[in-house]
């Protein structure tokens, strides 16, 4: 329903601009003037429209012009803007990259003194260890007599354990 209304009014519009077109130019031909006169007058106008319409071609070139001029300023602000923050953002990271690793470095190094501690210890106890097996394996072997003697040590408080 109202796109019948609208083109109605745009055929309205037109016929009326059609209308006045006509109206003008019959106002023309059949007023009292001479043909020469007319023609004078049409040529006239003819030229200031042309005139009016070269002003508003550069008027609106100038506008354009001016419009472009002040975007790519724009443009050129903000990019300049925004080089701006990734600098501060990129040394940002850089020292707090440094911070972290100038705090890491003795953390990292008492770790490793730690950790060389630890082995140092390790070492000494497997030594130990080496020495005292060594040592029993040179020693001499012990008395046949001796054995059962041990075995039945531990075997009398096992007879006294409950049964389970």
């Amino acid at each position: 329903m109202y796109e019948s209304y609208a083109r109605r009014g745009s055929g309205l519009f037109g016929a009326f601009l059609l209308g006045g077109l006509i109206g003008a130019a019959l106002g023309l031909l059949f007023a009292p003037r001479s043909g020469k006169e007319t023609r004078d007058l049409i040529a006239e106008k003819g030229r200031e429209y042309w005139e009016d319409a070269g002003e508003l071609y550069d008027q609106g070139v100038a506008k354009a012009t001016e419009l472009y001029e002040a975007g790519r300023e724009k443009a050129a602000e903000t990019a300049d803007d925004v080089r701006g923050r990734v600098d501060v953002a990129r040394e940002r990271l850089r020292e707090t990259v440094a911070e972290a690793s100038r705090g890491a470095k003795p953390a990292v190094s008492k770790a490793a003194s730690a950790a060389k501690s630890g082995l140092d210890v390790a070492e000494a106890k497997a030594q130990d260890a080496l020495d005292f097996v060594i040592e029993k394996t040179e020693a001499p072997a012990p008395d046949a007599a001796a054995v059962p003697v041990a075995a039945d040590a531990v075997a009398a408080p096992a007879d006294d354990l409950p049964d389970l």
